[in-house]
């Protein structure tokens, strides 16, 4: 198949099945930016391999590929089970090994309180009521009256700038 021709048909898969690929993303990783990672990556891997496609049923082949490119994916969060942010702060608050852990969980919770206020506007609170009050972002889109894509939209951008922040302090430090 010629360059063109593969990126025709490449666009022509991704208009007619981008929405089904993400659903089968979805449903599999549970994550709505994992998903669309994934959709993207295999629509990357359905162009690299068009010149093999026998052509007899597009919609199963995208839907085989979509599968096992999240299967490869969470066998590899399986392997890296390096504590996220919210995992850690979960993990000092069910501590209740004394007073210093109690001390310490109270501090790390301030610190990232503090870090949430020093987010622009519309990311503060936000991150303020999924991080330090543990809310989902499903009762934070009720409570605020917002669409709950815009609520985690702006969980995982404060989550990038959180990261940004806490690295610039550790590397001037």
């Amino acid at each position: 198949m010629r360059k063109t021709d593969s990126r025709e048909k490449l666009i022509e898969l991704m208009n007619k099945y981008k929405n089904l690929v993400f659903s089968v993303c979805l449903k599999l990783t549970g994550d709505y930016f994992t998903a669309e990672d994934i959709t993207q990556e295999t629509f990357i891997s359905a162009y690299e391999h068009l010149n093999e496609f026998d052509g007899s049923s597009e919609k199963a082949w995208l839907c085989r590929i979509a599968s096992n490119k999240c299967i490869d994916y969470l066998k590899a969060a399986e392997r890296r089970t390096t504590p996220t942010m919210e995992e850690e702060i979960i993990q000092l608050k069910d501590s209740t090994e004394g007073p210093l852990n109690l001390f310490t969980t109270k501090d790390v919770l301030s610190q990232v309180e503090r870090k949430c206020r020093e987010l622009p506007e519309g990311y503060a609170e936000i991150a303020k009521m999924y991080f330090v009050k543990g809310m989902t972002a499903k009762a934070i889109s009720e409570k605020e009256k917002i669409p709950i894509k815009t609520v985690q939209t702006r969980i995982y951008r404060a989550r990038d700038m959180l990261r940004k922040t806490v690295r610039k302090e550790d590397l001037l430090a």
